[in-house]
């Protein structure tokens, strides 16, 4: 509809199809979309400050597990590798099988969370609710191993904090079998209903090329044709030992569209490569002691008399994670805490994604990359007068946090 008259539309920061604060402005002419722009940075917590400002730098891996409420296997396990590496432990081998597991069901879990999420933004809530009676299964099995359905305090650095014993390998590999004998049935709401198919494909394409450019990640960047996977190229725990190959949707029908409906065939074949790897991981686990320090005095003593910098790289459930950890010698050893989460890298190919398709689709298109803005946000402030967009330093931010509250005192008396 070239030519036509054009109107910006703000979907956000509330919206009930975007359950968390970002605001997408999108240019239309009729219902097509002819220009986006996206803004976030409406949500932040400071994590990475408080981590950097604890006496006791364990307590900061609990900091990391809340970073999102849903990869909080992924970035506690990102974290330790950083630390790790930087204070120059070596966790066991027992612990490193333990991680896999654990981040393997923890992918399972997000999977099928994204999925029943997929299946509301199209208006197909049976498809909501099954799904998610599914993920209870993985959830009730979390719970069992690590004593929590949500944050699951299992990481520690040489190690967890948990073993698993041989009642926890047969109920893990009891859930295993639930969801293998469920598999098709997902498979055929997914993959074969006419009404999915019609609001997925060929909607929201992400060219080979875009997401090569912009720096796709997860299941994004391999839904687009790209085998890039952390698991695959750069293994860590004991995913060497397993091997891992990167998931893309021509292993399913010999075909690349980089649309939504791709997007969900690469989501779904990897929760059936989690429950094969987490197999794997159960029948090669080894014995042997699961930290490498037991004592957490001792451990918290040598992080204070390191002094290092190591880099952590996971493949969460959304894409490649990077932790990057400064430690230095004293009181407060993280001197630098850097969280390069995946949703940085897929909120740029909104843009292409977005270009030419209609109204109706954005919310579909936004959540086929799983987006979390709790792992992306952080301050930024754009001087209106100039345009110049700065970064605000920890003293200026709290420079006008006094200034914030002496003016609300004032304005309440």
């Amino acid at each position: 509809m070239s030519g036509g008259k054009k109107y910006t539309i703000p979907v956000g920061p509330l919206h009930p199809a975007v359950h968390e604060p970002i605001t997408i402005k999108i240019d239309v002419e009729g219902e097509h979309i002819v220009g986006v722009d996206v803004f976030c940075s409406q949500v932040h917590r400071g994590i990475e400050w408080l981590g950097m400002n604890r006496n006791n730098p364990i307590q900061s891996i609990y900091l990391s597990e809340r970073v999102c409420g849903i990869c909080n296997i992924c970035h506690p396990l990102c974290m330790v590798q950083a630390v790790e590496k930087a204070a120059e432990i070596m966790p066991t081998e027992r612990a490193e099988y333990i991680r896999v597991i654990m981040a393997e069901l923890e992918r399972i879990h997000s999977h099928l969370l994204w999925a029943g999420v997929a299946g509301h933004e199209i208006g197909f809530d049976t498809v909501f609710h099954y799904t998610w009676a599914l993920r209870e299964a993985v959830m009730d099995l979390i719970e069992y191993l690590t004593g929590n359905r949500v944050t699951k305090a299992i990481m520690m650095f040489g190690g967890v904090r948990r073993d698993i014993d041989e009642t926890g390998v047969r109920k893990i590999k009891e859930g295993m079998q639930y969801y293998l004998e469920r598999f098709h049935k997902i498979e055929e709401i997914f993959l074969h209903d006419p009404t999915i198919k019609m609001r997925t494909r060929d909607v929201g394409i992400l060219t080979r090329e875009d997401a090569l450019k912009l720096c796709a990640v997860g299941p994004t960047v391999r839904a687009s044709g790209i085998p890039k996977d952390v698991r695959q190229d750069f293994p860590y725990a004991a995913y060497a030992d397993i091997g891992v190959d990167a998931i893309t949707p021509d292993m399913y029908n010999g075909e690349v569209h980089g649309d939504v409906f791709d997007r969900i065939i690469v989501r779904l074949l990897e929760v059936k490569q989690s429950i094969e790897i987490i197999n794997a991981a159960l029948d090669n686990m080894p014995s042997g002691p699961i930290l490498a320090e037991p004592n957490l005095v001792k451990l918290q003593m040598l992080l204070k008399k390191a002094d290092g910098e190591g880099v952590g790289r996971v493949e969460a459930p959304r894409g490649e994670d990077i932790h990057y950890v400064r430690l230095r010698k004293g009181e407060e050893p993280f001197f630098s805490w850097k969280i390069r989460a995946p949703t940085y890298n897929n909120l740029l190919p909104w843009i292409p994604m977005l270009m030419g398709e209609q109204i109706a689709d954005v919310p579909i298109i936004a959540a086929s990359t799983d987006p979390c803005m709790s792992c992306l946000n952080r301050v930024t402030v754009v001087d209106v007068n100039s345009s110049k967009e700065y970064v605000l330093t920890k003293e200026k931010l709290h420079e006008l946090s006094i200034r914030k509250t002496r003016r609300l005192m004032r304005n309440a008396h």
